[in-house]
């Protein structure tokens, strides 16, 4: 595992001091007699050792569905199974992942056939027509990874998370492998049981739905019926114990969404395990012929592949490592603040390989990682070794939200965990036998971490070209415009302030917050964002923290206002002193108190805004939230496209959405690096009446 390193910022005499934080001694009862032996905490399968490209690369197939009264149906199961993620003779790995009825069974060749997979199989849906998901929980065992209770997490148990602190603080915690079943430490007169039965919630990322089918992480649900505080308000319907129904409208744009597990305090492992899958929302236009051409716009079928990176590290067994240790198991037994794995999944593959034509492509790209973000370029490796050709041009055509208004050419493109990217890519000008391999170049953490090995995580996945376009069907030019207009917004709220704040212990962060306050917060800031229906505002997100952090938001789509740099050293002085922070011992973190905002911006900001890139001009739900920089970002709590031609015009102050976003359980925002997600970096916010 890649280590977080200290990084050259303003704050770095802050950053000093705040090491020196105290850590509490608690007595050690008198039953606590058994030490806890050391444990080797490292990945036994050197990353060298695994071939590179030998995988052929996997496209999910798509659910198949049944259609009552216009509404499609499915019924999809969360479960565990072994998949051959490494190349053969490897072993294959333990994972979870979604299950289901899909249209055609690529790995038995059956149509109409059931299909499991991590990640899962994909949604295809027309806009305008709405889908029913009825969300099956078949996971039995124990969970495949350490569930720190220090944590604040859906704990179906109720353990008493206060005792287990103590206990950790003194070195007595949970022994594994994982699977202890409740008495776990000889002397220990408590016991618990954190690693059964497992709590799970999907979560539609990017979707526009009522806060009873957004997955909120306190909707969640066990296979023997525990459920979490928000889930009375989350079924739809009856259903059966192990199950959640839930409704997706589908009325926004087209656009690139991903279907992920979402439950409170254990996403990031939940996630990990293998419970992820894209979501494709069409619309007619992507199906109509070019009156020139007579083609449709985009290349389609064998020609178009959702693609999910993820890194992960891996065990000589077969099995999936993930940290047994953390960054201070006084604090938090076994929490690191960023999981970094030694190798590339691509679509539930190491290191894969896929064939190509010369001819279009289209890509839909995710960052499906815990916190590695990927600086992507597309290295040619002709056949012909005497040819040094630059990295390839490719041209990005979506954001997270749907289409950007023209095709933007690009040779690099950062993406964070959690965004997504569609692209085209050309192979035509290329020859038989050329090999084109995606290059990352992203440090770890983001920006100022690690460089990546160019000989493991510097490489995604490879293409290989095999010979000249065999579909006469397919396009062959790249459209210069695109059926989207992306509407200039005017806010017309109040804006936010909001500050992003490590709390830091001696061997690094013990917990990560959103303007300083907890997921749940005290009574007076248990929800401190409360936008109105129909209103538009301006969130003002500061960084002083030396992390870029993908910022992510449940229910719409925002644009991107711009970025500025900002004092950072005298910012941070002058919040920890409005807020009654401690800067040496961090008393004070968490806030118990509403947070306190510095009057105004302007004296600590340098420089001149920077608005934002070409291929950052559409609709964004996830926002690289770079350090030292105040990022703005205007929210229209209203549907995406209206006000726009052809469209109902859009009505400020009033509810517009085929739902009412004010009712239910409401909605989260919170960093997607999905290990600072799981210990306070999410925060709940409510859409108020209007």
């Amino acid at each position: 595992m890649e280590k977080k390193k200290m990084k050259n910022s303003s704050i770095a005499s802050i950053a000093t001091a705040l090491v020196l934080v105290s850590i509490i001694v608690f007595t050690i009862p008198s039953y606590a007699v058994k030490p806890i032996p050391p444990v080797v905490d490292v990945p036994t399968l050197d990353p060298m050792l695994i071939p590179k490209f030998v995988n052929q690369l996997v496209k999910p197939p798509v659910y198949a569905n049944t259609t009552i009264a216009g509404v499609d149906h499915y019924t999809i199961n969360m479960t565990r199974f072994m998949q051959q993620i490494l190349p053969p003779p490897f072993p294959m790995t333990e994972v979870w992942g979604y299950g289901g009825i899909v249209d055609y069974n690529p790995l038995t060749g059956l149509y109409n056939d059931y299909f499991r997979f991590a990640p899962g199989a994909t949604f295809e849906a027309m806009r305008g027509t709405p889908i029913n998901v009825t969300w099956q929980n078949f996971i039995t065992s124990p969970h495949i990874f350490a569930v720190d209770p220090t944590l604040h997490w859906a704990n179906p148990n109720n353990i008493n998370m206060t005792r287990v602190m103590e206990l950790a603080m003194q070195g007595i915690y949970p022994m594994f492998p994982p699977g202890y079943s409740g008495s776990i430490i000889s002397g220990n007169p408590e016991g618990y049981n954190a690693q059964s039965p497992v709590p799970l919630i999907p979560h539609l990322h990017g979707g526009e739905v009522h806060s009873t089918s957004d997955g909120h992480p306190e909707a969640w649900f066990t296979n023997n019926g525990m459920r979490g505080d928000a889930f009375n308000v989350t079924a739809v319907g009856t259903g059966q114990a192990n199950e959640a129904r839930f409704y997706y409208p589908n009325q926004q744009p087209p656009t690139t969404l991903w279907y992920h597990d979402h439950a409170l305090g254990i996403t990031r492992i939940n996630v990990m395990s293998g419970l992820a899958g894209f979501y494709l929302l069409r619309d007619s236009w992507e199906f109509t012929p070019d009156a020139v051409t007579l083609k449709r716009p985009l290349p389609f079928d064998n020609y178009e592949y959702p693609i999910v990176i993820q890194d992960r590290s891996f065990n000589v067994d077969g099995s999936m490592w993930f940290p047994k240790i953390g960054l201070d198991p006084m604090v938090h037994p076994y929490w690191q603040p960023e999981f970094f794995g030694n190798t590339i999944m691509v679509n539930g593959k190491v290191w894969p390989n896929l064939n190509v034509e010369q001819a279009l492509y289209r890509f839909r790209l995710l960052d499906g990682s815990n916190a590695r973000f990927y600086t992507l370029w597309f290295q040619v490796k002709p056949a012909n070794p005497l040819l040094n050709p630059p990295p390839l041009t490719f041209y990005q055509i979506g954001t997270d939200g749907g289409y950007l208004s023209a095709p933007v050419p690009l040779t690099r493109l950062t993406i964070a965990p959690g965004e997504r990217a569609d692209i085209i890519v050309d192979f035509s000008m290329l020859s038989p036998g050329d090999r084109v391999i995606i290059r990352n170049g992203a440090n770890a953490p983001f920006p100022s971490g690690t460089t990546p090995d160019p000989k493991t995580v510097g490489q995604i996945m490879q293409f290989t070209v095999n010979g000249p376009l065999s579909d006469v069907n397919q396009p062959t030019t790249i459209p210069p415009t695109l059926p989207s207009t992306i509407p200039v917004l005017t806010n017309n709220a109040p804006s936010r302030t909001l500050t992003l704040i490590e709390k830091m212990g001696m061997l690094g962060p013990t917990e990560i917050f959103l303007d300083g306050q907890r997921w749940a917060g005290n009574p007076i800031q248990a929800i401190s964002e409360t936008p109105q229906v129909g209103s538009t505002e301006d969130w003002y997100i500061v960084n002083p923290t030396a992390d870029t952090h993908p910022i992510h938001l449940h229910l719409i789509q925002f644009q991107l206002v711009s970025r500025q740099k900002f004092n950072v050293g005298k910012y941070l002085a002058d919040w920890m002193l409005l807020n009654g922070v401690d800067p040496v011992t961090m008393t004070g973190l968490p806030l118990n108190q509403p947070t306190v905002n510095v009057p105004s911006l302007i004296p600590y900001l340098k420089g001149n805004p920077v608005g934002p890139a070409l291929n950052e001009m559409g609709w964004k739900d996830t926002i690289q939230v770079n350090p030292g920089e105040i990022t703005i970002i205007r929210i229209r709590f209203a549907p995406l496209d209206f006000g726009l031609p052809g469209k109902p015009a859009y009505v400020p102050f009033t509810n517009q959405y085929p739902f009412n976003p004010t009712t239910g359980p409401g909605y989260v925002w919170h960093c997607h690096i999905l290990d600072h997600e799981d210990n306070e970096m999410m925060r709940p916010y409510k859409v108020l009446p209007p």
